[in-house]
């Protein structure tokens, strides 16, 4: 433990443990995950960690909100409504796919422990509902079908983020690379871009 005794701003610090907390909750869950363990990963005093966070509940919602925020962030900067919609519909979804590629420990604390675990769910529903409001902005602007509704942004734009999260996971156990993984993403998502508006409406 030899960096329990060396001093660090309490920013760095506290960086230091999410660092260790995301790590451990990744490889053992929400549940199998200990306050020891996080500690020892940390290389700081259990002691130390209850002082920074009281609880490990309080330590997994600081994770949660740290993660969604970087990730939400790295959309933030694919998301050009100026581009022409393939363009941005690719970046987008490199975006999506490179913070997977590159965070594997925090997709999976957000979309797999934290889905899975009721009292953290709901930063998960944000975080989706955020993405899914982008989305579904890029599906209104590069539209141009006549007779498009509102309600077929919304459910291609749930319909795309939920493809999106399914490849991502395939990322995260290594089963398909980024650009495999990106190439194919875009194509549902082009193909889905193009559909809206144009389906027939059946008459009850």
């Amino acid at each position: 433990m030899a960096g329990g005794t060396k001093r660090l701003p309490r920013a760095v610090r506290e960086q230091q443990m999410l660092d260790a907390a995301v790590k451990v909750f990744s490889e053992n869950g929400f549940r199998e995950a200990s306050m020891d363990a996080i500690a020892a990963e940390a290389e700081i005093s259990k002691p130390m960690l209850y002082l920074y966070y009281g609880s490990k509940d309080e330590l997994f919602s600081a994770c949660i909100a740290r993660e969604s925020g970087r990730f939400i962030d790295a959309m933030s900067v694919g998301f050009d409504p100026s581009l022409r919609q393939r363009e941005q519909a690719r970046t987008v979804v490199k975006e999506f796919l490179r913070f997977v590629d590159e965070h594997r420990q925090s997709w999976k604390v957000l979309y797999r422990v934290a889905v899975g675990t009721q009292t953290f769910s709901h930063f998960v529903s944000d975080s989706r509902k955020r993405v899914t409001e982008m989305v579904t902005e890029l599906i209104r602007a590069g539209t141009t079908v006549e007779g498009a509704r509102d309600i077929d942004f919304e459910l291609t734009a749930v319909a795309l983020v939920g493809a999106g999260e399914a490849v991502a996971d395939r990322i995260t156990e290594g089963d398909v690379d980024l650009d495999t993984a990106t190439d194919l993403l875009v194509g549902i998502t082009w193909r889905g871009l193009k559909g809206v508006g144009t389906a027939d409406v059946v008459a009850e």
